[in-house]
């Protein structure tokens, strides 16, 4: 009997550390440091299409000094131009990731220095940039006025206005689409457009602009306004 319960004890015992050995090893830190911030012009957000489940998303390059050939992390941009990613502590490189974005590719990148969360914008040449964006609803008439500017030689290739059924707006994700493809100027513009049966059915409605530059796939936004 006395024998009996010591092989129990030891394998108890065994079996504890090997428990114990195996929750270590799975028990690795997590990164809990935040880098967060916005993609700015002149210190001003650029609005973009968003992050999304599907389709082409905007994104950044985040690259951890010190390794020669590291894999970037991929850093999504909202719509409203914010990022942020969780990371340990370190020395980090933010810059563009190559045609993903109605910005021009930037050639530095820019160090970061995290130790706990850590706040940086991160400036980029868009092509245009939009402000002074009135978006309007009076009955089935959508109206937005908004003023373009020009920074880059690239051309306007189209203006777009878009009618959401939420806070989320884009050219895929939307109720209503309508394009304008010819009278494209810089300055002060307006365009107009009649809802469709889907957008007056709506109970809620948010309003955006959307410019394309020639031969991009991404577009410079105004913010998201509510029209109803």
């Amino acid at each position: 009997m006395h024998m009996k319960t010591t092989i129990k004890s030891i394998c108890s015992i065994f079996l504890l550390l090997v428990i114990i050995t195996g929750c270590g090893k799975d028990n690795y830190d997590e990164p809990s440091a935040r880098i967060y911030g916005y993609v700015t012009y002149n210190g001003k957000p650029i609005c973009v299409k968003g992050t999304r489940d599907n389709g082409e998303r905007v994104r950044l390059n985040l690259y951890q000094d010190g390794y020669e050939y590291n894999t970037p992390l991929e850093v999504f941009v909202g719509q409203d131009g914010s990022f942020s990613a969780l990371m340990f502590d370190g020395v980090y490189r933010l810059t563009t990731r190559d045609n993903c974005g109605p910005w021009e590719n930037a050639d530095d990148s820019v160090e970061i220095i995290v130790k706990g969360d850590t706040q940086i914008n991160y400036e980029v040449i868009p092509f245009f940039t939009i402000s002074d964006a009135d978006i309007k609803l009076t009955g089935n008439q959508m109206t937005a006025a908004f003023k373009v500017e020009q920074i880059t030689d690239v051309p306007m290739n189209r203006i777009l206005l878009l009618v959401g059924s939420t806070a989320f707006v884009d050219d895929e994700y939307r109720v209503q689409r309508e394009d304008f493809t010819t009278n494209l100027q810089t300055g002060t513009v307006s365009y107009s457009m009649e809802l469709n049966d889907e957008a007056k059915a709506a109970s809620i409605l948010y309003g955006r602009v959307a410019v394309f530059p020639e031969g991009k796939d991404h577009a410079i936004y105004s913010p998201v306004i509510k029209l109803k």
